[in-house]
């Protein structure tokens, strides 16, 4: 188990560490932005413990911008794993894609594009249909 985990650790960290950085300190500052709104103090006049106003008030309410550069990020990582996987010589889509990319294996290229492009649609189409979860007032807009 653990020689299988070795061998997945550095791409793993290469691949994860822009956009956890980017996304960290958004929702650091989404959070922050919140923080400071009047139904926020409104919560904690009220009596409410710190950990609850902050999860279920805050935190709820600074998700919204942060699932959309979620969103955004998966493009980074599907552009990211295709150089990891041709650095670490592993094979997957992204190798695959590359490869075709070299041999000029057209028909290959275009279904491979096209089943990125799918994907990150559907994922910003999904990060959509979370906003209704989030905050119900987007269907009413």
């Amino acid at each position: 188990m653990w020689t299988q985990a070795r061998y997945i650790l550095m791409p793993m960290f290469i691949l994860s560490l822009m956009p956890m950085a980017y996304l960290t300190r958004m929702m650091r500052s989404t959070v922050l932005e919140v923080i400071n709104e009047d139904y926020v103090r409104t919560a904690r006049a009220k009596g409410l413990s710190e950990t609850k106003v902050i999860y279920v008030h805050a935190l709820r309410n600074a998700l919204i911008p942060y699932v959309t550069l979620y969103a955004l990020q998966f493009g980074w990582i599907l552009a990211g794993s295709m150089v990891i996987e041709t650095v670490f010589a592993w094979p997957g889509f992204g190798r695959l894609l590359m490869d075709s990319i070299r041999m000029l294996d057209i028909p290959v290229v275009a279904a491979g594009l096209t089943t990125v492009a799918a994907l990150y649609i559907g994922l910003n189409l999904l990060a959509d249909m979370l906003y209704t979860l989030l905050d119900p007032r987007v269907v009413n807009r």
